[in-house]
Parts: structure tokens; C-alpha cells; sequence
């Protein structure tokens, strides 16, 4: 009978992540950190690979730049794109992180969306443009909100709480709205590891030249903005689709996802309609996110198939 442990090692030594982690590996606490995804992710024929090649080596990875500086929290970054899984790697990263004794605040940029009174000012603003009919591009975000709620949960002390915002995207019909302040999520600090997860955050300005579509001009003019974010960063984990239209299948099974547990969202045909308007947001900018990291050795790259698994990576140190 073959050996689980030398198949998952195998497993996980095949993967385009692995010599990224390869010098700082500790196998007991990968396969500690193994066995609790298994209780905890469906049960599907493609789990190990996802919990071998993606999201274990991703937890070491986020393990050894927050050892580079154990003596402060760090705001590590996760930019991918809609529907590609952030929001449960996340999520899971902060049980794996708690487990190893980490104290971790999860935030995503969706909840630093502008309040729909405000968003519906931008559309107005900008009559005919598609990107910013709705949320979701650069352009329909509160950045100094998010910016200071960065700051503040860094400097978050002993026994200080911090309410970071909600945004609920099931309100006015799945377009969302900001909840009330009574409603954000309390923090009790010290943190170590503040993770932002979101699919734009991490772009940046082009040339003009380079825009292919007029509506991009107030998204492009937009971008200069989100510094704010960036440059908090003290590390960087980016993925990217092999093809763009991955991307349209994915934001509609999440969606199909969400309806199914019995939570409003857009039908199938606004969710063809949303996400197809920033498939030109990612065709301009997407390839922005690698060309100056934080640092050139605390970014990771990693390009997913159709089934969300990672078929490559690098990092700026390999170009």
C-alpha cells in the first residue's frame, strides 16, 4: 500500500510553489496544517492538490515574512482575481495562522466600497461608462477609509477593539451597500498579521497610450490613489487567471454559490454582465501588480487553470 505521507509530500514537492518555500519547509507543521484543511474544506476530487500546491505553501510562505519581522504586525496583501478563491484562502489562513498562535484580522477591500448613495454619484458622474456603473473598479472604493482602517489596525494595543466596516453585497438587489457602524466587525488587538484580500488593490497607473477603452481613462486617474494601500504592504501574494474568461466562470459560480445558501445575489445573467465589464480592467492593468513589489524577495506570483490550481509561479527575483 503506498505511503500517504510520501504521496502528499510528493504532492506538495511538484508544485510551482514549492521552491519558493522549499528552504523553510517544516514538515510536521505542514502536515498538521494538511489535516486540518481536510476537516475543514468540501470534500472534492481536486482537494489535495488545492491544500498540497496552494494553500499550504501559501501559509508558509505568509509564516516566513512574518518572521522577517516578529516584533510588529505585518499587512500582508493577497490580490486575485473575482472568484478565484480569495476570500476562502484567506479565511482559512486565519484559522491555520490562530492555530500556530497567531492573532490575525482578516480584511477585504469589498468592505471599503463607497455606500451606494455614493456610488450611484459616481455612475452619474460618469454617464455610459460600464466600469463604474456598479462597484467593483478602482474608482468605486472609500481609500482613505481603508487607508486609516490599515493604519489603525497596526497600531491596535492590548485590549483595544477596532470595528473595521462591512459592506453587505446582498443589499438593493445584490448591488450592496455599506452597513452601519453598530454592524462592522470588532477587532481586539494586539494583531500580528493583518490580511488584505481583494482584486485591484495591488494595480497600478498606466500610460494613457496604453488604454484601450475610453471608460479605463477614470480607473487609470483612479489608481495613483490606492498607494495608500500598497504601500502599507510588507508582503504580496498575487494570482492571476491563464485565460480572462476563467474569470467570468468563476464569478458565476460564486454567485450560483451564494444563491444556493440561500443568500440574494445577481442571476446568472447580471452576473454575466457585471463581471464582464472589468474583464478590460484586467487585460490593461492586471500585469502592473509584479512590476515593483514591496520588495523584490516578499512577492509570489502564481498564474491558476480553470479549476483554480496553480499551474505556475515566480516571483520578481526570477522575473
Amino acid at each position: 500500500m503506498p505511503d500517504p505521507v510520501a504521496r502528499w509530500r510528493l504532492l506538495a514537492e511538484s508544485g510551482p510553489l514549492f521552491p519558493h518555500v522549499a528552504g523553510v519547509v517544516e514538515w510536521t507543521a505542514w502536515q498538521r496544517a494538511a489535516s486540518l484543511l481536510e476537516s475543514r474544506l468540501p470534500d472534492e476530487p481536486r482537494r489535495d492538490r488545492r491544500i498540497h500546491q496552494l494553500y499550504v505553501p501559501t501559509l508558509v510562505w505568509l509564516t516566513s515574512q512574518r518572521a522577517l519581522a516578529p516584533s510588529r504586525p505585518i499587512v500582508a496583501g493577497l490580490c486575485a482575481p473575482q472568484g478565484a478563491g480569495k476570500s476562502t484562502l484567506a479565511r482559512e489562513l486565519t484559522v491555520l495562522l490562530g492555530d500556530a498562535g497567531l492573532r490575525v484580522a482578516m480584511v477585504s477591500i469589498d468592505d471599503f466600497y463607497l455606500p451606494r448613495e455614493a456610488q450611484l454619484a459616481v455612475a452619474r458622474e460618469h454617464p455610459g461608462n460600464r466600469v463604474l456603473e456598479h462597484r467593483g473598479a478602482p474608482g468605486t472604493h472609500d481609500v482613505a477609509l481603508g487607508a486609516a482602517t490599515l493604519e489603525a489596525l497596526r497600531a491596535l494595543q492590548p485590549g483595544q477593539t477596532l470595528r473595521i466596516p462591512r459592506y453587505d453585497k446582498s443589499a438593493h438587489g445584490g448591488r450592496g451597500d455599506r452597513l452601519p457602524q453598530t454592524e462592522w466587525t470588532p477587532i481586539l488587538g494586539p494583531v500580528d498579521v493583518v490580511l488584505l484580500e481583494g482584486w485591484c488593490f495591488a494595480f497600478r497607473p498606466v500610460p494613457n497610450a496604453a488604454l484601450t477603452e475610453r471608460a479605463l481613462a477614470p480607473v487609470n486617474a483612479a489608481l495613483p490613489e490606492y498607494e495608500r494601500w500598497r504601500h502599507q504592504l510588507d508582503c504580496l501574494a498575487s494570482w492571476r487567471a491563464n485565460a480572462l474568461e476563467q474569470i467570468v466562470g468563476w464569478r458565476v459560480d460564486a454567485e450560483e454559490r451564494s444563491r444556493a445558501e440561500g443568500r440574494p445575489g445577481l442571476d446568472r445573467a447580471a452576473t454575466l454582465d457585471y463581471i464582464r465589464r472589468f474583464l478590460p480592467v484586467y487585460a490593461t492593468f492586471q500585469h502592473t501588480v509584479t512590476e515593483e513589489p514591496p520588495s523584490r524577495d516578499r512577492q509570489i506570483s502564481v498564474v491558476l487553470d480553470a479549476d483554480r490550481l496553480p499551474i505556475a509561479s515566480s516571483s520578481p527575483l526570477q522575473g
